[in-house]
């Protein structure tokens, strides 16, 4: 289970290269709308302990300290990553400290990119919209097609909707990354033509610039679950890769394609 400080890193990441977190939750405790069998800080319940947000104002004094020293170690930044133990965008100055987070990383390191990993749930609000067209890379996830699904994979808060998601991720044109968990449980098989193909469509649809297609890689708090080998899931999704208007990056547990 991972408690994550507001400003961690830089760790190596499958997707981002060397990778410095920003996590908006609390240090010591979990804050997410989303309750996932295969999150890797575990169930919402054992992170009820500490519910303090970071402030704007402590993000962009500890980014900044941080920032100044791994410059002045040459350390490598690839990209500044809002992660941590829940949903960023749960935090309520989160424009505020988007916009401190792009200014430090131009001061600093302006070759790296600035990337937000989020469950989406919250992009039809405006503030967050223009906040995400913000970044270089919008990170926004749907693992399932249905809300059926996704109360199984995802355990949403409740008025989570799979479509309102997809109507909300079309304000953005394209211009975003998606990324899907493939998994296998006891109740479900993401390899299933009934998932598979559906979330085909949904790529089809919004059109991303590129699809990150991934499996479990670190223990999980629901037991019993499966993951997928590389050359399973690029399998799965080749009619995609074989159509050509998006990028499909296939993350495994072992090697990359």
């Amino acid at each position: 289970m991972l408690r994550e400080e507001t400003v961690f890193g830089p760790i190596f990441s499958r997707r981002l290269g060397s990778s410095l977190g920003i996590n908006l939750l609390p240090e010591k405790g979990k804050i997410c709308n989303f309750d996932c069998i295969y999150c890797e800080c575990g169930w919402n319940r054992d992170g009820r302990d500490d519910t303090v947000l970071p402030t704007a104002e402590k993000v962009r004094n500890d980014l900044g300290c941080m920032l100044q020293k791994l410059e002045k170690e040459n350390i490598p930044v690839d990209s500044i990553t809002f992660s941590g133990d829940g949903e960023p965008t749960i935090n309520p100055e989160f424009p505020q400290i988007i916009d401190d987070t792009l200014s430090l990383r131009d001061q600093y390191y302006p070759s790296a990119k600035v990337s937000v990993l989020s469950n989406a749930t919250r992009v039809h609000i405006p503030e967050i919209f223009n906040a995400l067209c913000k970044v270089d890379n919008p990170i926004m996830k749907i693992d399932a097609p249905t809300n059926e699904l996704a109360s199984k994979i995802n355990n949403p808060a409740p008025g989570y909707d799979v479509q309102r998601v997809i109507e909300a991720l079309k304000q953005f044109k394209g211009n975003f990354v998606l990324q899907t968990c493939m998994l296998r449980s006891p109740d479900f098989d993401s390899s299933c033509p009934e998932v598979v193909g559906p979330m085909m469509d949904i790529v089809r649809l919004l059109r991303p610039r590129e699809w990150m297609v991934y499996t479990i890689d670190r223990p999980t708090p629901m037991q019993g679950l499966q993951k997928f080998s590389p050359q399973e899931m690029k399998a799965l999704v080749q009619p995609v890769i074989d159509e050509g208007f998006t990028k499909v990056q296939i993350k495994g547990a072992v090697e990359d394609m």
